[in-house]
Formats: structure tokens, C-alpha cells, sequence
């Protein structure tokens, strides 16, 4: 059956299979709830086992992440920092509306027992037996960081013949600057702490991310790092879900140390610790606006896979047009409308090239059935018709083929831009990150596509080809379904230009038609 197709029906059924298959993959090949740190059966203890391998801190026993007594709250307007006895951002809990747990409600960013950020572990495994069982001790118990303010916390410990401190002013954006030093030369490492662990979804990035500053950025997924690596030179050291992000930041660039794991291959991230030294940290939301305010480069953290050279623009230029129409939902209709008119010049040849195409047809298939016995000959003559009538077999597949990046790009920026979380579109769809509550975008867009088949020219010999290409609406609704709503919406919108751009091809073929004939 394949071999009766024309080219740009095997384009157009390899771009469509294509999507399904990146479809079927993100629903079958959900990232294992057991590889992630709420589940992960390292414990604290674990963890320093991995490190020790790389000369880091020797083995100690260490009560889980949770059970250490909180030392400090720190309130901001959208979070509540606690700090516990060994020096630790223990847990971030959010409570903004929008950014928060379902319903607006509180939303911890941590769980499990991977490492804590702030956590030291010292190489001298007395100092670092000694320093698990000495409590540090706050400043102040309770800070209130309002709205454009900051509040500092100073963290101290005693050891024997060692103290730290560590000074950390929080800000109400949820970054904080770090100034800490040691009073002795002890080498000892931080951790960055684990992930955010919110979600297990479908194909998003759970890992670190490391950025140096020639802007080279590295990203390992949970899983993947397989033994201890050392790094150097790095500005941005992150570790991330599908919305949330923990992170060191160094403008700089001195930030060293090492990417250890945990019993699941997870990445975790220990910086070489120095006996004076400063970074600025952030745990919160990865909103582009939000990150690049602290500073531009905290962006690399919002990771859109491999076609980020076309989502970051993308996304950038979404952003924009959200703001002068205030709706996200608003701004993807005419950002997909910009995007169809760019597209415009040539999926007009496009469309042209396929009706031409499906004139030819009954003379495509005399040459077919004349030539069948010898494919040299048929391609010949085939190609004779073509030059005839002034068609390209091309024309109808670039503009299909342009499409899949961009799709592709505009999917991961929908999947994992945290801005469309909480947000509302019209009627009966109140956050664009979510699915339809009742399906009517996923039955819309289904409808539109099948509305765009029946009116695009096609040149089928076979009627099981037909038939296959006629299921592609049912099968792509089925599987939009569970889509975000963003995502469905784009996808709807475009269908209903390109059946517009369809239906005026159309006259104008069947006027020429006539003057032609005529």
C-alpha cells in the first residue's frame, strides 16, 4: 500500500505517525516514581556514602532530612523557608495561588531524604560526626520579609577549633544571598540539595543543570549519572522538576565541586567548599520573568529539550503579545496566527503544488499501471509529467516538514512554562496547563482536522490508504485528551487557519479551473 502513496502523502503520514509515536512515548515512558528523590531508598546516610568515593566526607550516620528540628522560619510574600538545626533550607513551602498545589494550596518543594540545601559535610570524619550532632543556632527564629524587602538570618556552629557562619539574606522573590566562612582550614563540601519533587509528568526534565560562563549548559537526568564527576568554572548549578527549581548562582563562575548519586543514579550536586565564600541561591518557580530579574543567566535553568533555539524565542515572543492582550490563553491564538502567516508563502506553494498534484492523478495512475514492471521507466515518465505541467512532488512536503520543529518547540514550551499554570482562557477553562475538564477543545481540534482532510486535495488510488488517513482525527483526539489545554488550543487554532487558507486555495484552483477551460 505504502508504495502507491504520492510523496507528500508519505510526508504527511510520517509527520503524523511522527507525533504520535512522541505522543505515545511521553504517556508509556513516564519518568519511574522509584528513580526520583521522594522515593529514592538512598538516605542521607547513602548519599554520603556515594560522595566519599571522590574523597569527600566520610561516612556518617545521619537522622533523615525531616526529623531535624526547625531553628528559623522565614516568611515571604510567596514562601515560607524553614531552617533546621544542621544549617539547612530544609523545606519551601509555596502558598501564592497560582504557583501552589492544586486548589491553591501550600505545596512543599522537598520530600524524601536526598541532602538539604546548605548542608556541609566536612572531609575529617571526626569533624563531620561532630558537626551532625551540634545544633546551629539562628539569629532570629522568626523573619517576615514583605512585599520588595530582604531579612537576614546569621547561622552559627560551633565545632572543636571550628566555626561557621553562614549569613543569608532572603528577599521576597525567593532568592537569597549567601556569605559563609569557616574559621579553620577544614576542606569540607555544600550540597546543592535535591530536586524540587512535585510531579512525575510526561517527558519533562528532572535533573541538574550546570552552566558555565562561556554559556555552555550541561543537564543530566534522573537516572543517568552513572559514577562521580568533578566540574569546575561553573556559574549555575541547578537541580529542577517540570516547574520548580533549587539553584546556586555565581556570576563569576567559581563554582567547583562534584556530581555525585544516589542508589538510583539520580545526580546530586556537592560544591567544594572554601573558607570564605559567596553565592546567591534560589528555590522557587522556574518563571522566566521572575529568574531573569535576579539575574539574565538564571534562565538556562527553564530547559525546553532539543529544540530550545526555537522555543526560547518562541516562548519570549508568547510573553510579549501576553502582556499587550493580558491573557495567556488570548496570546496563544495570535501567536499561532503569527505563526501561520509566517508560514504562509510557502505553504501556499504547498497547498497549490498538492491540488495541481491531485489533478494529475488519473494520469499518474495510466503511467502506473503502463510502467509498473519497470520503475525506471515509470520514474521517467512521471518525471516528464511533472516538468509538464510546472508541478514540484516537493512543494507540499517543506511547509509539513518546517512545522515539526516548531510544533515540537511549542509543545515543550506549553508542557513546561509554569506562567500558564493557574491561568484562565474563557468560559470553562481555568488553567491552561491542565487538561480540558470536558473535553470540548480536544473534540474541537479532532473535528478541525477532519474538516481539513476532507477539503485537502488528495490523490488516493487505494481505499485502505484513505482510511488510514481519515482514523488520524479520531486517533490524535484520544490522545489530546489528557493534554494541557494550551496545547490543544494551539493545535485547534491552527487547524481552523490552515482551513481557512485551505478553502481560499480551493476557489482560486476552481477559478483558474474554469478560466482554463473556458
Amino acid at each position: 500500500m505504502l508504495d502507491k502513496l504520492t510523496m507528500q502523502q508519505r510526508v504527511l503520514l510520517a509527520t503524523f505517525l511522527s507525533i504520535i509515536v512522541f505522543i505515545v512515548y511521553d504517556f508509556i515512558f513516564l519518568p519511574d516514581r522509584a528513580t526520583t528523590p521522594s522515593s529514592s531508598v538512598a538516605s542521607t546516610e547513602q548519599s554520603q556514602h556515594s560522595v566519599s568515593r571522590e574523597s569527600a566526607p566520610a561516612s556518617v550516620a545521619a537522622a533523615p532530612a525531616n526529623t531535624r528540628p526547625v531553628i528559623a522560619k522565614i516568611a515571604t510574600p510567596e514562601a515560607v523557608f524553614e531552617i533546621d538545626s544542621l544549617g539547612r533550607i530544609a523545606q519551601v513551602t509555596l502558598h501564592n495561588s497560582k504557583l501552589a498545589g492544586a486548589g491553591g494550596s501550600a505545596l512543599p518543594l522537598f520530600k524524601g531524604d536526598a541532602p538539604r540545601p546548605l548542608e556541609i559535610r566536612f572531609i575529617d570524619p571526626i569533624l563531620n560526626e561532630e558537626a551532625y550532632k551540634v545544633a546551629y543556632k539562628a539569629s532570629t527564629s522568626q523573619l517576615v520579609v514583605g512585599p520588595g524587602g530582604s531579612g537576614e538570618v546569621v547561622l552559627t556552629q560551633d565545632l572543636n577549633g571550628t566555626t561557621i557562619t553562614k549569613r543569608l539574606t532572603f528577599y521576597a522573590d525567593g532568592h537569597y544571598d549567601l556569605k559563609m566562612s569557616v574559621s579553620s582550614a577544614e576542606r569540607y563540601y555544600m550540597a546543592l540539595g535535591g530536586r524540587p519533587d512535585v510531579l512525575a509528568d510526561a517527558l519533562t526534565f528532572h535533573g541538574i543543570v550546570l552552566a558555565n560562563t562561556d554559556d555552555k549548559v550541561t543537564m543530566i537526568d534522573d537516572g543517568d549519572q552513572k559514577s562521580d564527576e568533578p566540574f569546575a568554572g561553573m556559574r549555575l548549578l541547578g537541580a529542577s522538576d517540570r516547574y520548580y527549581a533549587n539553584l546556586f548562582f555565581n556570576k563569576e563562575g567559581g563554582l567547583k565541586g562534584l556530581v555525585s548519586r544516589d542508589t538510583n543514579d539520580n545526580p546530586l550536586i556537592y560544591l567544594d567548599g572554601l573558607k570564605e565564600m559567596a553565592f546567591i541561591g534560589y528555590i522557587g518557580p522556574k518563571e522566566v520573568a521572575r529568574v531573569a530579574a535576579i539575574d539574565p543567566k538564571l534562565t538556562d535553568i527553564v530547559e525546553y529539550g532539543f529544540f530550545t533555539f526555537i522555543a526560547k524565542p518562541i516562548f519570549a515572543g508568547l510573553a510579549w503579545i501576553e502582556r499587550e492582550v493580558g491573557n495567556w490563553g488570548w496570546a496563544i491564538v495570535v501567536m499561532t496566527i503569527i505563526i501561520r502567516l509566517v508560514l504562509f508563502p510557502l505553504t501556499y506553494r504547498g497547498m497549490v503544488s498538492m491540488s495541481k498534484i491531485k489533478e494529475l492523478a488519473p494520469k499518474l495512475q495510466e503511467i502506473r499501471e503502463k510502467y509498473k514492471g519497470d520503475p525506471q521507466k515509470l520514474n521517467i515518465h512521471v518525471m516528464e509529467l511533472y516538468q509538464k505541467h510546472k508541478v514540484n512532488p516537493l512543494g507540499g512536503c517543506l511547509p509539513i516538514l518546517l512545522q515539526i520543529p516548531i510544533f515540537f518547540a511549542i509543545y515543550r514550551v506549553l508542557l513546561n512554562a509554569i506562567e500558564l499554570k493557574g491561568a484562565p482562557w474563557i468560559f470553562w477553562i481555568d488553567d491552561l496547563s491542565a487538561m480540558d475538564p470536558y473535553f470540548i477543545l480536544p473534540i474541537l481540534m479532532g473535528l478541525t482536522m477532519y474538516i481539513q482532510q476532507k477539503i485537502t486535495p488528495t490523490s488516493f488510488t487505494d481505499p485502505m490508504q484513505e482510511k488510514v488517513f481519515m482514523w488520524l482525527p479520531v486517533i490524535f483526539t484520544f490522545f489530546f485528551v489528557t493534554f494541557p489545554a494550551g496545547l490543544t488550543l494551539y493545535w485547534f487554532v491552527n487547524n481552523l487557519f490552515s482551513i481557512v487558507q485551505q478553502y481560499g486555495i480551493n476557489k482560486m484552483m476552481e477559478r483558474q479551473k474554469k478560466r482554463s477551460g473556458a
